[in-house]
């Protein structure tokens, strides 16, 4: 606009010389308008420079075209690709993705289910493990990307953490280890990797186990590697619940002087971005969480049109991706 005001709706429908509810079917995609004057809006919108209000164009029709996804924590490098492949299977659909972080609030007492609900949104992914105080209402659609906690009513895609685990023993047995230890943390995840790290070693090696009761970070995977160590110092390879906690453990290892993999072998899990990096050069177990996201989407997709759909759990495989800190025994 030449008075520096943003464009609006109004300056739109005027400068295409149509009103402002045929503008709002053309930001929402309707099919209901013809070709020439939806150019003509379209044109009026690039010529001014507008830029829609998501809010309104919800308001103004009768689909926001929009999704809420609730995180467990931003920090936490594996929710990028699960976030990519969402955004893969939704934006052919014209979905846009609305992403919250439910701890980034608490000292505000906000919830982020709350502010989905005020835009409107169509459903809502909930990215890891659900907790039952975000009071998600019955009739919106809602799947569980990652999280192996079900809810009833929604849909859950995630990865076979039990089988991941199971190739983790797998690949330290075959290296010649029988000496494994287990380093774990508070969630369902954890304890299904373990399970099936157990599980495939039963009866072929032993396993020492270390689970502490908080969240899987850096510095848990330190201090369980450390109580493990001090209990059962002959470990000579090492599983960590995930990525983030063979780090940990890493540098809990090369505080003893102990070489990795020389006199520890250390596997992760989630093959992030970090375990692939050349220095890292981490041993994991990929849980695909792109091909999670996207199942999500597709799931979510799938209620959206269908609300009356039964409830499915759909698990991923996983892959080893065997890099240089795990070696023979």
């Amino acid at each position: 606009m030449g008075d520096g005001k943003p464009a609006t709706i109004y300056d739109v429908a005027a400068r295409a010389g149509v009103s402002k509810s045929l503008v709002s079917l053309v930001l929402q995609r309707s099919p209901r308008v013809s070709d020439q004057r939806r150019e003509a809006v379209l044109k009026a919108i690039q010529e001014l420079d507008y830029r829609p209000s998501t809010a309104a164009v919800s308001l103004a029709g009768t689909r926001s075209r929009t999704v809420g996804v609730v995180l467990d924590d931003f920090r936490n490098q594996w929710f990028v690709d699960l976030l990519t492949g969402l955004r893969e299977s939704l934006q052919d659909q014209g979905h846009r993705l609305v992403v919250a972080d439910r701890f980034l609030n608490t000292g505000l007492d906000a919830s982020p289910v709350e502010g989905f609900l005020s835009m409107r949104v169509e459903g809502i992914v909930i990215a890891g493990e659900p907790d039952t105080d975000l009071a998600i209402p019955a009739s919106m659609p809602l799947v569980i990307a990652g999280g192996r906690v079900s809810i009833p009513r929604a849909d859950t895609v995630a990865n076979d953490d039990r089988a991941g685990g199971g190739m983790a023993a797998e690949h330290l047995l075959d290296l010649g280890h029988t000496r494994l230890g287990f380093v774990g943390a508070r969630s369902a995840a954890s304890a299904e990797r373990r399970a099936g790290f157990e599980a495939a070693a039963s009866g072929r090696a032993s396993v020492c186990v270390t689970v502490l009761p908080e969240e899987p970070t850096e510095d848990a995977g330190s201090r369980g590697l450390r109580a493990l160590l001090d209990e059962h110092p002959d470990v000579t390879a090492v599983f960590a619940a995930n990525d983030v906690m063979a780090l940990g453990a890493m540098s809990e290892l090369a505080e003893r002087g102990l070489r990795v993999p020389e006199d520890v072998s250390v596997i992760g899990y989630d093959d992030t971005p970090v375990a692939a990096t050349r220095y890292v050069g981490l041993t994991s177990i990929d849980d695909r969480s792109v091909e999670i996201g996207r199942g999500a989407g597709e799931r979510l997709l799938a209620r959206i049109a269908d609300p009356t759909v039964a409830a499915t759990e759909v698990l991923v495989e996983p892959r080893l991706v065997a890099r240089r800190t795990t070696a023979p025994r």
